[in-house]
């Protein structure tokens, strides 16, 4: 190992090893013996002795004749806590040099081993594998299990198969997205590690102090010089570990935003060092207000007391074993004045543990009320303004273990959108220890009904007759009542492929459970005689009727066509290659889509191999939309729970789609100059301007047999017509597509899974907006 690139030897009478010069370190790899490894399957063993920094994103450069580039680059695993790393490594062809790059991030540490051995190819398989699941840490994917069989039955045979590069390919995904890559990211693009200073962002000067930030809230509002505010800080403490307890105050000390104050309650800790240790930090600093309660009654009780000590504009609530970014009151208060309006703020967080170490980042959406009524998905940071708190009556006894998620959701009851606002960055750090819940991701019996028990309170208040259920991953579910049962026009366009639309059909009319239903079935122009025999059978079938469409294919015509003769009050797209699952899908699409506040409905969509095919879209990927969690498997939880929980979003699949009739004509129906593509997209997002929410449900589940009756886009002229319907929702939608707010700019848009964007797409607080109004938007232009 030569050092060749920002690497200095540590000098005697130091640990050996390296101290970084820069970001950019290169060590060349020269063969002890002999030449450099032959092509084929290795090895590769690692262990840093790391003094300080980190390693990051470690790898090997292989030149084969033609120089060193990034397109060669061999990524590997990083190293774990005992600095060990184990990696899969192909050698593609004769090598000429190998540079290996320990690190992306400045570091002092020694080598203390680089083995490099060659492997079978049944032993490449089986690392491979297992490389994927510890960086996944979870069960191994079908399509990577697939690809592992198929290469192992090549190697067998004595050859090589797609099998060894498709499996590669899904180890070195797996490497990018594991467990240690939030540590990458956050060495990159977070304020105040990537820094090593929480006031990185605001200059030679520092963080602002609160008369520049005022004057710059002013200049947002355009009007007077609003108050700076002070965040009362809402600490209850009982008995929390020493050290945990003193990290939470002293990340209150450390502010950048001078404006605080720090209300704490302890609630009768049985230890006296506890309280000593309160005392003594209130002598320190006046901003910190003690109240020793003599009885213990309990988090909403101690909180409740902690909330008459605050005097400030809007309160925050900490838990006593966590910790604050030193940047978390100077973002909430730019914040605050920037939305004057807003009386409710939340942020991103993510878990320390003992060590100190970050991970689980939970980058959150904007408002999302209907994932509100699902889980807290709030939860921490947040600041409320203290009227509102007082309004309330603070929290509620008898919902411990839930009391923050019963107050978001009376504070939803009194707030519109606008008064709701996100900040996209990670302010709040969630303590977790071997035993805590929020590291076993479990919850307590008795919090979990006293969260069930405000979502159903929640409801009753709002008028909404709904019964409340706890999922088996530990969500909530709202079975909604229909006071009255609408009838419901489902719209299934069809040519040819007689077998598709038989399993459709007969699916629909044998297993669901909804009724009054009629089958609109549009044929456009079928020809084969499979085809014509079953629509002829059809036209003669109850609930069914067969509408004629000889023109050339436009999905938005055909569907315009079957809406205009509909009879329903409720319209349902549904592609000719679904199939339902649960006869009670219709009732759930039809429950959502009768409230007032709701514009389209999408349901579960599952290849037939029981994988996500659609959970929801997201836009922005792959530059227009693209479905979330695809390829899950059925019952994953996805990101953060959301791939089984009804949560608002921005748009839905046309290929089950439900919205009431009423919105269907307000919107003009869908835009037929998108004949192919897109249709469906823009339909969502026009509701979606008219202040309509839509609405993605799990609960709803059917079969796709994805494009089975069109086929790919596998022509000039198919490809030629995506990319006209991909640029005109660029220019109808751009700005939308770039932040949806139903995900988070932190989250990428290269990937279907909620994996971290590097980098960021914007760092600046963000509201629930709604788009400029669609009368701006020619719907048929």
């Amino acid at each position: 190992m030569v050092a060749i690139q920002q690497l200095r030897s540590l000098p005697a009478g130091e640990p050996a090893g390296y101290a970084a010069q820069g970001e950019d370190l290169q060590f060349e790899v020269e063969a002890a013996q002999g030449e450099l490894p032959v092509p084929g399957w290795y090895l590769l063993d690692l262990r840093f002795a790391l003094e300080d920094g980190r390693i990051l994103a470690p790898c090997l450069y292989p030149d084969y004749g033609g120089g060193v580039s990034e397109a060669l680059r061999i990524g590997l695993a990083e190293p774990a806590r005992d600095g060990r790393s184990r990696s899969v490594v192909l050698i593609g062809s004769r090598l000429h040099r190998l540079r290996f790059d320990p690190s992306e991030s400045r570091a002092r540490f020694a080598m203390e081993q680089f083995r490099l051995r060659r492997i079978s190819r049944p032993r490449a398989v089986w690392e491979l594998l297992c490389g994927i699941q510890r960086a996944r840490r979870e069960v191994l994917c079908e399509e990577a299990v697939g690809a592992g069989l198929r290469f192992l039955r090549a190697a067998l045979r004595g050859r090589m198969a797609d099998g060894g590069k498709a499996l590669l390919q899904h180890y070195r995904l797996a490497l990018r997205q594991g467990a240690h890559s939030y540590q990458h990211w956050l060495a990159r693009y977070d304020r105040a590690v990537a820094a090593g200073s929480c006031a990185a962002d605001a200059g030679a000067g520092g963080a602002p102090t609160p008369d520049a930030l005022a004057a710059d809230g002013a200049e947002t509002a355009s009007s007077a010089t609003p108050a700076a505010p002070t965040i009362s800080i809402v600490l209850p403490v009982r008995d929390p570990p020493l050290p945990w307890l003193r990290r939470c105050l002293d990340s209150v000390i450390a502010q950048t935003w001078p404006n605080w104050q720090l209300c704490i309650a302890d609630d009768a800790s049985r230890s006296g060092a506890v309280r000593r240790l309160l005392r003594d930090y209130a002598a320190r600093d006046p901003r910190i207000v003690l109240r020793l309660r003599e009885n213990h009654g309990h988090i909403c009780e101690a909180s409740n007391s902690a909330i008459e000590l605050a005097t400030g504009s809007h309160i925050g609530f900490l838990d006593h074993d966590d910790e604050l970014a030193p940047q978390a009151l100077e973002e909430v208060a730019r914040a605050i004045v920037e939305h004057p309006r807003a009386r409710l703020f939340y942020t991103d967080e993510d878990k320390v543990d003992e060590s100190g170490r970050r991970f689980e980042p939970n980058f959150k959406p904007a408002w999302n009320p209907d994932l509100l009524r699902t889980q807290n998905y709030i939860c921490h940071f947040v600041a409320i303004e203290a009227a509102l708190v007082r309004e309330l009556g603070g929290l509620r006894a008898g919902f411990e273990g839930a009391q923050d998620h019963d107050l978001l959701l009376r504070c939803a009851e009194r707030l519109d959108d606008g008064q709701i606002v996100h900040i996209p960055q990670v302010l709040y750090h969630w303590r977790v220890l071997p035993e805590s819940t929020a590291l076993s991701g479990g919850a307590k019996p008795y919090a979990l009904e006293a969260g069930r028990r405000a979502v159903e309170e929640h409801h009753a208040r709002s008028g909404v007759r709904a019964r409340v259920e706890v999922t088996e991953h530990g969500y909530y579910r709202s079975v909604r009542s229909l006071r009255e049962r609408p009838l419901a026009s489902l719209i299934v366009p069809t040519r040819d492929r007689a077998a598709l639309l038989r399993t459709c059909v007969e699916s629909v009319l044998q297993r669901t459970a909804y009724r009054p239903l009629e089958l609109l079935v549009v044929d456009n122009g079928s020809s084969e005689p499979e085809a014509l025999r079953y629509l002829g059978e059809l036209r003669r079938r109850e609930h069914v009727r067969v509408l004629d469409w000889p023109h050339p294919f436009n999905f938005s015509a055909i569907v315009n066509h079957a809406a205009a003769q509909a009879r329903g009050e409720v319209l349902c797209l549904l592609n000719n290659d679904t199939e339902v699952i649960a006869s009670d899908w219709l009732d759930e699409l039809v429950s959502h889509a009768l409230r007032e506040d709701v514009g389209a409905v999408g349901g579960m969509l599952y290849y037939p191999g029981d994988t996500i095919q659609h959970a929801g879209v997201i836009l922005g990927i792959g530059g227009v939309a693209g479905h979330a969690h695809g390829h899950l498997r059925r019952g994953s939880n996805g990101y953060l729970g959301r791939a089984g929980v009804v949560q608002n979003l921005s748009a839905v699949t046309g290929a089950c789609l439900a919205l009431r009739r009423a919105l269907y004509a307000e919107v003009g129906g869908m835009d037929e100059s998108l004949a192919v593509a897109f249709n469906d997209i823009d339909l969502c997002l026009r509701l979606h301007a008219r202040g309509y929410r839509n609405v993605w449900t799990p609960h709803a589940e059917l079969y796709h047999h994805e494009s089975a009756s069109r086929g790919p886009e596998d022509t000039p002229e198919k490809r030629a017509r995506f990319l006209a319907e991909a640029a005109a929702m660029q220019r109808r939608w751009g700005e939308l597509l770039r932040n949806d707010p139903a995900y988070n700019p932190n989250l990428s848009l290269e990937s279907l899974h909620f994996d971290l964007a590097f980098p960021p797409r914007s760092r600046i607080s963000r509201v629930s907006a709604r788009v400029p109004s669609p009368l701006t938007i020619p719907v048929n232009a």
